[in-house]
C-alpha cells in the first residue's frame, strides 16, 4: 500500500501563487507515477498535471500549461505542484494520486491506485 498525503493549500488572491505537496509512504520502493487532479463541488475530478517516475516527461491539461509546474524529489518522495498566475477558476480541492506500472493514460483518474485525502485551494478575485 501508499499513503498520499497532501499540504500546501489555501486562499489566495487572483495572480498569486501556491505550491502544493504531496508525501508519499509506504511501498515507495515501488516506480510510481504521479499526477494531480482537481474537483470542484458537483464536477467531475479532472487532470491537472502528472509526472513520470524518473521526472523525464511531464503533461499538463491546456487550462494550466504555462503556469503550474509539476515536480518531483524521490529522494523525499514527494511530488509537487507549483501554481503561479491562479485564476478563479482554479479553486476546487487538489489531488495527488500514484500509478504503479507503466506510465500510459496518466489524464485519467482510472490509472492511478493510490490516491491524497485532498487539499483546498481557493482563489478569490
Amino acid at each position: 500500500q501508499v499513503q498520499l498525503v497532501e499540504s500546501g493549500g489555501g486562499l489566495v488572491q487572483a495572480g498569486g501563487s501556491l505550491r502544493l505537496s504531496c508525501v508519499a509512504s509506504g511501498r515507495t520502493f515501488n516506480r510510481l507515477a504521479m499526477g494531480w487532479f482537481r474537483q470542484a463541488p458537483g464536477l467531475e475530478r479532472r487532470f491537472v498535471a502528472a509526472i513520470t517516475w524518473g521526472g523525464g516527461a511531464t503533461y499538463y491539461a491546456d487550462s494550466v500549461k504555462g503556469r503550474f509546474t509539476i515536480s518531483r524529489d524521490n529522494a523525499k518522495n514527494t511530488v509537487y505542484l507549483q501554481m503561479n498566475s491562479l485564476k478563479s477558476e482554479d479553486t476546487a480541492a487538489y489531488y495527488c494520486a500514484a500509478a504503479s506500472g507503466g506510465g500510459f493514460g496518466l489524464g485519467l483518474t482510472t490509472t492511478y491506485n493510490y490516491w491524497g485525502q485532498g487539499t483546498q485551494v481557493t482563489v478569490s478575485s
